[in-house]
């Protein structure tokens, strides 16, 4: 009885969700997002912590402070709660008190950044924050530091850290070839950004010793760490995580979700991923004429063509750097220029559009004039359509120069899916712009890079080694195949020549992980599709006593659909109602759906 007044409570009160269902189960899953009672459900700074949960496959819920603290009643069943920045930089003393108990008495919490620095008068405490107990370790010392209260410094970490924060070998760097993992583990590296390598994230400077494991630092701060306090765990994470992923930045606030759920929780997840299977998106950009040659020569890559397919973007008008001067790829006039197109289409490859008709000018014009250049998007689509007898439905930018009125165009015309320069190193994901979403629909690629460099033409002249851009290329192969992601890689055909036994070894490695069911290759079309039907299940995770029952349903069909068990965590999971195959790789167990529109599994929960 008294978890149903504490079910209807949280219906009166907060209205966005249920806590606690009505019979004995609880919900086994569910993490708490405290925020402040006078947020908003529409608030960006709440709704990118649930995009990010739904794109990892978890269930991250809103829960607002007044209704986590409410005296009398039970705290909401959860399986961990967090304390997010820049939302919830003010909190009183009762709430923090109330977080605390909830740590001391066995709860997981994760706390980011700012949160609860001020007062409810917006005041810093003095000298340090009311809670550097649960971080840790001393920060936001106001009182001393002033405007040095915060530093801009690069994030360092070993290489072993990287790899459970399941961040890609390149945007760390140096990076760790599977070879080598098991040697090299704890040498360190840092975040890299494309194009520039240095990467800097603002950070309060901490003082004092911290006792727990430090899994991310600077010169002056504790980053990001994980310490014991009292029956409980604290993952604090001392970098403005909302804030960069509202700005085109948002792989750290993937990436301890992650581990906050994955490794502190040990959470059942659903894979972004048909079937569980991990793999790449191959990328390739045809600028102009230059791209011709290349093109033909690749039809002789016998291991290139064989796998596949591959998202294959064309800018397609007759003329590439100015109007007139005809070194355009052309596909209207240029009868070999559309019988590539067309060849590449019958091998199962997609076609997008790569901007729009004239590659370098559409580039350097696209922020400054979007009168001229959106016809120039029309003309490219229909040009593309006309050769291939296929919607076009993926987009790349040239320059990567992608300005939000292009986005809404693009969604406005039935694309469904975009590369992009920002937020590197994360999987597709519907991302944030200038602190709002940037499309409702489409789905956006971010890419990879090795350190500064992406696609082919520009390692060398970024002193990257064949050697080194091998081992990369291998790393993220098999970095997508173990953590059951996509990511992209992206290149030009005139660049890719100068590689090709490195793209040969390469193809070997991706042809033994294709043949093992461990790895496929994927398009964006084909991705954004999955992903966007994803979005359509509905699932549960309740638990009673021991056991827990994985409820999922979709009106269309759960077909390909997969969660992740882990195998220290759970007994094999076995079939109620529905159809799934259970298997078990490494240290989890993978259920995933046959055909029906509903499924139930049971496990139960191992002895810690």
């Amino acid at each position: 009885m008294r978890r149903l007044i504490t079910w209807l409570g949280a219906l009166l009160v907060f209205g966005w969700c249920p806590m606690v269902t009505a019979d004995t189960s609880v919900w086994a899953d569910r993490i708490l997002l405290l925020v402040p009672d006078d947020a908003k459900e529409t608030d960006p700074g709440v709704t990118l912590w649930l995009d990010a949960a739904s794109e990892e496959g978890l269930h991250v819920i809103p829960v607002r402070d007044s209704e986590f603290i409410r005296p009398y009643f039970e705290t909401p069943a959860c399986a961990g709660i967090i304390l997010p920045g820049s939302i919830h930089k003010q909190a009183s003393d009762a709430f923090l008190a109330g977080i605390r108990r909830y740590v001391a008495d066995g709860g997981k919490l994760m706390l980011v950044y700012d949160a609860g620095t001020l007062s409810p008068e917006g005041r810093y405490a003095h000298p340090r924050s009311r809670i550097s107990d649960l971080a840790g370790v001393g920060y936001a010392l106001y009182d001393d530091l002033r405007d040095k209260t915060i530093v801009w410094g690069n994030a360092f970490g070993t290489k072993a850290t990287f790899r459970e924060l399941a961040i890609p070998p390149g945007k760390y760097y140096p990076f760790e070839g599977a070879s080598s993992a098991s040697q090299k583990g704890d040498s360190e590296a840092q975040l890299r950004r494309y194009g520039f390598g240095d990467l800097k994230y603002p950070s309060f400077v901490t003082e004092g010793h911290y006792s727990g494991r430090t899994l991310l630092h600077s010169a002056d701060t504790i980053v990001a760490g994980e310490h014991e306090y009292a029956k409980g765990s604290v993952l604090f994470v001392n970098a403005p995580l909302g804030y960069l992923k509202s700005n085109t930045d948002g792989l750290l606030l993937h990436a301890f979700l992650n581990y906050f759920a994955k490794h502190m929780l040990a959470l059942p997840y659903l894979t972004p991923v048909p079937d569980g299977v991990g793999g790449l998106v191959l990328n390739w950009h045809i600028d102009s004429n230059a791209a011709i040659r290349p093109l033909q020569e690749l039809l002789s890559w016998g291991p290139l063509l064989e796998q596949g397919p591959y998202s294959i973007h064309v800018t397609a008008g007759p003329d590439a750097r100015a109007f007139g001067d005809h070194l355009g790829f052309d596909v209207d006039h240029n009868s070999l220029s559309s019988e590539l197109v067309q060849r590449y289409a019958k091998m199962g490859n997609e076609i997008g559009s790569h901007g729009g008709w004239i590659h370098d000018y559409y580039a350097a014009h696209a922020d400054t004039d979007p009168a001229e250049i959106e016809p120039l998007l029309a003309l490219n689509k229909a040009a593309l359509e006309r050769v291939t007898g296929k919607p076009v439905l993926e987009y790349s930018a040239p320059a990567g120069n992608q300005p939000p009125w292009i986005t809404q165009w693009l969604e406005g015309h039935g694309f469904v899916a975009y590369y992009l320069t920002g937020n590197s190193g994360m999987g597709p994901t519907q991302g944030y712009r200038s602190g709002a979403r940037e499309s409702q629909r489409m789905w956006e690629f971010p890419i990879l890079h090795l350190d500064r460099a992406a696609a082919f033409e520009e390692m060398k002249p970024d002193g990257y080694s064949d050697e080194e851009v091998e081992q990369w290329l291998e790393s993220v192969a098999d970095f997508a195949a173990s953590n059951r992601v996509v990511r992209l890689v992206y290149f030009h055909p005139p660049g890719i020549l100068a590689y090709k036994q490195v793209v040969m070894n390469w193809l070997q490695l991706t042809a033994r992980l294709r043949a093992s069911g461990e790895f496929r290759w994927y398009t964006m079309t084909e991705l954004a599709n999955f992903l966007t039907s994803r979005k359509r299940v509905e699932w549960k995770l309740l638990r009673d006593g021991n056991s827990i029952t994985l409820d999922a349903a979709d009106a269309a069909s759960l077909d390909h659909f997969t969660w992740v068990f882990s195998a220290d965590r759970f007994s094999k999971p076995h079939v109620i109602e529905g159809v799934a195959q259970v298997r078990k790789e490494r240290d989890s167990w993978l259920v995933t759906s046959g055909s029906g529109s509903h499924l139930v599994i049971q496990a139960e929960v191992l002895p810690r």
